[in-house]
């Protein structure tokens, strides 16, 4: 079986707050590759829930967070259609992003 690796490096302040994130992806060619934000999710299957980490650094500024954000509820309807073949919810899905983009002014 083959392996490879994805690593995501955060360098906190003294307060625990992120000041740069750096992450690397061995298949994708990409090395310290510097992000302000990143959020990931993994599927805990014994207590059947959702695991998360959501950082961005000092740096990230709000209309960027709101892009980002906005980009990830787009990307989530196109996932679920992937994984379930349910098409009428993905495009629920894509709506919830379409009126998130109006509410949050990052598209009129």
């Amino acid at each position: 079986m083959r392996k490879t690796q994805i690593t995501i490096d955060v360098e906190l302040d003294e307060n625990h707050i992120p000041e740069s994130i750096t992450w690397n992806a061995q298949d994708g060619g990409v090395e310290k590759e510097e992000t302000r934000a990143t959020m990931i999710s993994v599927w805990d299957d014994k207590t059947m829930e959702a695991l998360r980490i959501d950082l961005w650094t000092k740096e990230m500024p709000v209309d960027q967070m709101k892009m980002f954000i906005h980009q990830i509820l787009v990307s989530l309807g196109s996932t679920y259609q992937r994984a379930t073949g349910e098409e009428d919810v993905a495009q629920w899905l894509e709506q919830i992003a379409d009126e998130f983009a109006i509410k949050s002014a990052i598209r009129s």
